[in-house]
């Protein structure tokens, strides 16, 4: 399977900025040069008709001399075009222009705009600028009559001259920003280039990190956007050190505590082979019954506290805890007549909560066996099931010799076990540690305090309730 081709932000942002800013500049650029082409319009008009002006003004000597010279309307940018310096017409770079007097015989004339004569006719556009075309190139013509002495002057200038102009413009404001915008593209992967170098500083922490090494990581300074991934890292680097540590822990003490049972089966074994009575023998034999299931419960309760360690989150679903208490009394019955024990249920049957139905088996199964087996013959258990607005509480109560107030504190401890508890060789020791834990994933709260008439022990999860649902008004609508 071919891994999918990996992407530059270092470069998608340089390109983002680049093509942004070329953006922006080609606005401007056009703007710009709209508003310089508009100006040297208005400009180059403008100087067609001071020209005429001016013309109308001269006497006929001045005017001749003017006439066989040129008026050379050439700019700063015509000037250094190759073609001014062809003496050939292909591109006309003076003035033409001719005086007439009232009748409208020429008076003076420039040379050769006896061919401007096919376009135009005197008189024509005397009021201002208009534009012509003389075998397929462009002039202006401006055309005065002047009122003193009736004579007309027209003005003919080639159209090239003010294109140059405008190209000329143009290239003076594109060329700083075509020169600009590669230095801005070095700029800019520099820049961004830098930017990254906390993200660099990460990676090369985390690939020299030892793989024991699970301690946070600090980068100095750490820019607010690299903040949130620094902090989501050393978050899972501390979930994995907790993780690490909750795992050795629990194969310590998994160990030290299937090694006492194991040690146990194994001397009874031994007994069982030496013994030459059959009832000593039988009697071995059933110790060594009884060794195996309680390594089989302890193996049991370990593999569902090793799964439950595992799981962050558990999908959760509408539970009735009355329901689910009634099938966990009635598969602990045969337990609790062996002991001649009463167990009731009592409170809201229709009262629920968001759990997980098996997980809630196991948390009361484990409740009620740790009643049933610690509790002296003849005794009672009562399960509650009490509801308010925030609240299902569910309440496992016996009146057995309970605990002292120093290891109620401990009660959900692992592998932790009361005087009364050790003093039976009852137990595992991760019953309430079991159902601490899968309290934890409901959001339920334990509290642990004395059994009935304030004696044994009364251990109550309280789970938030289901919202919407009122106390009792299920019980009348069912």
């Amino acid at each position: 399977m071919t891994q999918p081709r990996s992407t530059s932000i270092r470069r998608r942002l340089m390109w983002l900025i680049l093509v942004s800013v070329g953006a922006v500049w080609a606005v401007m650029f056009a703007w710009s040069f709209n508003n310089a082409t508009r100006e040297v319009d208005e400009w180059d008009r403008a100087r067609l008709i001071q020209l005429a002006h001016l013309l109308a003004q001269l006497d006929d000597p001045n005017l001749t001399r003017l006439a066989a010279a040129g008026i050379d309307v050439r700019n700063e940018y015509t000037r250094a075009s190759p073609a001014v310096d062809d003496d050939s017409d292909a591109q006309p770079r003076y003035a033409l222009f001719e005086v007439r007097d009232a009748a409208g015989g020429v008076i003076v004339a420039s040379a050769g705009i006896a061919s401007l004569h096919r376009s135009t006719r005197p008189g024509e556009a005397a009021d201002g600028v208009h534009a012509m075309t003389v075998d397929g190139r462009p002039w202006l013509a401006y055309a005065l009559r002047d009122s003193a002495t009736g004579r007309m002057v027209r003005v003919f200038e080639p159209a090239n001259v003010r294109s140059d102009l405008t190209t000329g413009v143009a290239s003076r404001i594109a060329r700083p920003m075509a020169f600009a915008l590669p230095v801005l593209a070095l700029l800019v992967w520099f820049s961004v280039g830098h930017s990254f170098r906390p993200l660099s500083a990460i990676s090369k922490a985390v690939r020299m990190r030892d793989s024991r090494n699970l301690e946070p990581i600090h980068v100095n300074p750490s820019p607010a956007e690299v903040r949130p991934l620094l902090d989501a890292i050393n978050q899972l680097l501390a979930r994995l050190q907790q993780s690490i540590l909750r795992e050795r822990a629990f194969t310590a003490d998994a160990a030290h505590e299937l090694k006492t049972p194991l040690a146990a089966i194994k001397v009874q074994a031994q007994v069982a082979l030496a013994a030459h009575d059959s009832a000593q023998q039988q009697q071995a034999m059933r110790r060594v019954v009884q060794g195996v299931d309680r390594s089989a419960h302890l193996a049991e309760q370990l593999l569902l506290l090793a799964r439950l360690d595992e799981r962050d989150t558990v999908a959760t679903a509408r539970v009735r805890l009355h329901d689910v208490a009634g099938e966990a009394i009635a598969f602990r019955a045969p337990h609790a007549e062996d002991k001649s024990m009463t167990v009731m249920l009592s409170g809201e049957r229709d009262a629920e909560v968001y759990a997980d139905r098996a997980l809630a088996r196991t948390l009361i199964d484990n409740l009620l066996d740790n009643a049933i087996k610690y509790g002296e013959s003849g005794g009672r258990v009562h399960i509650t099931v009490l509801a308010d607005a925030q609240t299902v509480s569910l309440t496992v109560s016996d009146n057995g010799p309970g605990v002292t107030d120093e290891e109620r504190l401990r009660l959900t401890d692992r592998f932790f076990r009361g005087a009364s508890a050790s003093a039976s060789g009852n137990g595992s020791g991760l019953g309430l540690s079991i159902v601490a834990r899968i309290a934890a994933h409901f959001n339920a709260q334990i509290h642990i305090g004395s059994g009935i008439g304030r004696r044994g022990l009364a251990v109550q999860i309280a789970f938030p309730r289901v919202p919407g649902v009122r106390a009792h008004e299920a019980a009348r609508t069912s």
